[in-house]
């Protein structure tokens, strides 16, 4: 059984070219179905022309921290990288329900582990800081700020941890596939399954019943019971003539009671209900609509066996974001020029937004500046940060930073959003923004040369953490009102801190 599972999810390996071998292989598999970057199959290109292809092996991608290679090899090398990703692989491992169930192990039952957590930290004060470097997370005191407790991950963590509502369990996901869950309390894996081969992100009901897992290879989103991640189904990302995408993101929308989900190659988004609470829900779905006819305009939501509201949309989404109240979705692709306004209640487009280049939604931020709500986004393409009216949809102001930027964060209690330059000469800076004025009071470069990354806050809104994303890292702890340094704790390759409070409360300041 063991050697049989072993040929399905490890497929047989052809004779890879050689430049791709020594280039490209650590990041994209030797395989090419992906590993710390995405799989290179012609059915994850196909939006991406062979010319283009050329190009950004040439030159790089600020957008997916792909390096540029003309430097270090010949033109006809790169033809032949690009020639090769477009080759079909002979066969493709698949990755059904049966494949999925034969990888599920239960670590420690939950009903054998105690309710309450074995340290007197405050639970929901607790970080869990992702390390890249050696693959390991930490548990960290938010009030002493000293770890609790590191512990061993699934290489390359992808998408962002995500917890249970009462912030015990936390479920990871890597780039590979594998999903665990991990409780917080007791500081022990509970239990994983692998639920795809190339894995975008994940997302966890607000009722605790559910984990939804979007991937890029195969074309799926599955549906793990968020008790033992035991599989419950697997949807087939297809549109109505069969034509299959890989999953930009998948995210919960709490006060809709379903899973949000963006095609990436095809022009739709997915609403998935997974609770009969969604039938409060009012949706207007057309006279042909997924569930069923009704007389008049407006219906509601069937839960039964988690049925899929299409919205049509003009353009693809790589990226999106919800306003606080989760009536709209705020979308963008990484090859377009505006953003799109999607009203969830109505399911189409009612405003387009001035974001070009490539704006980084998922670290998109609100607040309120002078009584208007504004969503602010660094920019992955341009040196730029964009402050958007959320009434009128109208840009407010384009703060010029001095770089591309990733990630972008604030707290409810802090008078500051934190950006980041990440990519070009100045990836050690960091700026801070005063909300109310929309300008850079401050730039600081924590370590000189190193590059600062994913500021997140305490519950309270007192201290902001900083990581010096390098192997020999750190994290640099600041006082969130008087930006002095508090102190430092090594880390290898500190990535995201995700504060328990922040994302189960769902803060403004960051991402959900």
């Amino acid at each position: 059984m063991k050697l049989l599972l072993f040929i399905l999810l490890i497929p047989l390996v052809v004779n890879a070219n050689p430049v791709y071998k020594k280039h490209c292989a650590e990041c994209h598999g030797i395989d090419r179905l992906g590993n710390t970057g995405p799989a290179l199959l012609p059915e994850n290109l196909s939006r991406l022309r062979k010319d283009k292809a050329n190009i950004v092996i040439k030159q790089g991608s600020i957008a997916t921290q792909m390096p540029a290679f003309g430097d270090k090899i010949s033109d006809a090398q790169i033809q032949t990288l690009v020639d090769y990703i477009y080759t079909p692989l002979p066969e493709i491992p698949t990755m059904g329900m049966k494949e999925i169930k034969a990888t599920h192990v239960i670590h420690h039952p939950i009903d054998s582990l105690p309710d309450k957590p074995i340290f007197t930290a405050d639970p929901l004060n607790l970080f869990l800081v992702v390390e890249l470097g050696d693959h390991h997370a930490t548990v960290l005191d938010g009030d002493k700020l000293e770890p609790i407790h590191r512990f061993k991950t699934r290489f390359a963590l992808h998408g962002g941890p995500k917890y249970s509502s009462d912030g015990r369990f936390v479920y990871l996901a890597s780039r590979d596939g594998w999903i665990s869950k991990f409780d917080m309390y007791n500081l022990k894996t509970v239990a994983e399954i692998r639920a795809g081969i190339n894995t975008r992100n994940l997302a966890v009901s607000a009722d605790n019943k559910y984990v939804m897992v979007g991937n890029y290879l195969p074309h799926s989103l599955v549906i793990l019971d968020a008790r033992n991640l035991s599989p419950v189904k697997v949807i087939e990302a297809k549109d109505s003539l069969g034509k299959s995408s890989r999953i930009s993101a998948v995210y919960v929308a709490p006060p809709r009671h379903s899973f949000i989900a963006a095609m990436k190659d095809i022009k739709e988004v997915w609403e998935i209900p997974y609770s009969d609470k969604a039938n409060s829900l009012p949706v207007y779905l057309g006279p042909m609509h997924d569930y069923r006819q009704d007389s008049g305009e407006y219906s509601l939501i069937d839960t039964r066996e988690f049925p899929i509201r299409r919205i049509k949309l003009d353009g693809f989404l790589d990226d999106f974001f919800f306003d606080k109240n989760y009536l709209h979705l705020i979308g963008a692709a990484r090859d377009g020029v505006k953003g799109q306004v999607i009203n969830m209640i109505i399911g189409r487009k009612i405003a387009e937004i001035d974001l070009p280049g490539m704006p980084h939604l998922g670290s998109g931020i609100t607040w309120d500046y002078q009584d208007i709500p504004v969503l602010a986004t660094p920019n992955l393409k341009e040196g730029i940060v964009s402050v958007i009216d959320m009434r009128t949809w109208k840009t407010i102001k384009k703060i010029k930073t001095l770089g591309p930027g990733f990630f972008m964060r604030s707290h409810e209690n802090s008078k500051y959003a934190w950006v980041d330059v990440f990519f070009g000469p100045n990836k050690d800076a960091v700026h801070i923004i005063d909300k109310q004025t929309l300008e850079i009071v401050k730039t600081m470069r924590p370590t000189k040369g190193k590059t600062s990354a994913h500021v997140e806050f305490d519950r309270y809104g007192k201290y902001a953490l900083l990581s010096i994303w390098d192997m020999d890292g750190e994290l640099v702890i600041y006082d969130a009102a008087t930006l002095k340094e508090i102190k430092r704790i090594p880390m290898h390759k500190p990535s995201g801190k995700y504060n328990v409070y922040n994302k189960t409360r769902l803060s403004s300041g960051t991402s959900h």
